[in-house]
């Protein structure tokens, strides 16, 4: 990824806080020398490993887990909030638009979680994560044979990690004027992505 020194984010707990915040992601492998994409919701473990580990599961008919036995770099695509900056914003007016966002890659070699108690593990664990904020969240009580023949349809895989790159390209090739005008017009957004933008870039205007 290009990456000018200005956007560049190299610490770790704030590329795992993105990549959890924004955990549907886009899994990409090559096959026969073509890339081939997936995308899929993770579970990110950054204790797990020196810079952190990815799980997730795809479809078995999905003949993507099948070039994991290849062991080769796979590359994982986390793409957080970003938003449309137009040129009318900034004090100087010969300017032209741009897009700020936040994005983060993760690289590693996955490999199939092949342990069926594992696998209901990962399940479990999702299922956890995005049931938690629920005022009622679906216990996962299915019967046995049912979950069973799901799991047979599906393989798990986890991503130890062993390459992070993370951008956040939020204006700061700009005066410390335009960028505090950006977050105001940001901030009055009825977008949602647009005032996240807005607020991560408030978190690091320039001091006055």
């Amino acid at each position: 990824m290009y990456i000018p020194k200005f956007n560049a984010v190299t610490d770790q707990a704030l590329l795992h806080d993105l990549m959890r915040q924004f955990s549907f992601a886009t899994l990409v492998t090559t096959h026969d020398g073509v890339p081939y994409a997936t995308h899929l919701p993770f579970l990110v473990y950054p204790d797990a490993g020196p810079q952190g580990t990815l799980v997730a599961h795809l479809a078995r008919a999905n003949g993507q887990w099948r070039d994991f036995a290849e062991e080769r770099e796979a590359l994982v695509i986390f793409q957080g909030a970003h938003a449309y900056i137009s040129p009318s914003w900034y004090a100087e007016r010969v300017s032209v638009p741009t897009w700020n966002y936040a994005v983060v890659h993760a690289y590693g070699v996955p490999r199939v979680i092949e342990d069926e108690t594992r696998v209901l593990a990962v399940l479990q664990a999702l299922v956890d994560q995005h049931e938690g904020g629920f005022e009622e969240p679906w216990p996962m009580d299915l019967p046995e044979e049912y979950l069973h023949r799901q799991i047979k349809a599906i393989v798990a895989f986890e991503l130890p990690i062993t390459r992070l790159e993370g951008k956040f390209k939020l204006s700061q090739n700009r005066s410390a004027e335009d960028q505090r005008r950006v977050v105001e017009a940001l901030s009055s957004s009825a977008d949602a992505s647009a005032l996240a933008v807005g607020a991560m870039m408030r978190e690091r205007l320039p001091a006055e």
